[in-house]
């Protein structure tokens, strides 16, 4: 069996003393710069004068009124030709005037 006074495996926790290592150092945490305000007060006096001037304006405004009235109308033209064209026979040759095709045909 093992010896209780070493570490090592038993049925028991056997507490061992803890290694201590070299001690290391962290790279730096840099908080940011707290800004710290002083403020000095120095209390000026300097009288300011505001005169005033009154003027009464009369404001007299006349309001032009233009009416277009409007009528409406309706004008209804019809046309028509009569044309005595003569019979089948002896046409008029002014009322059926001959129109050729542009291309001659």
């Amino acid at each position: 069996m093992f010896n209780r006074r070493k570490c090592g495996p038993s049925r028991r926790p056997i507490h061992c003393p803890a290694n201590v290592l070299p001690t290391q150092v962290a790279p730096a945490r840099v908080s940011p710069t707290q800004e710290v305000v002083r403020t000095n007060v120095i209390n000026t006096v300097v009288p300011h004068i505001h005169p005033v001037h009154t003027t009464t304006v009369n404001r007299h405004v006349t309001h032009n009124q233009h009416y277009f009235p409007q009528t409406q109308s309706v004008e209804n033209v019809f046309s028509e030709n009569t044309m005595n064209c003569g019979t089948p026979e002896n046409p008029n040759p002014d009322c059926f005037p001959i129109r050729r095709n542009r291309f001659g045909f």
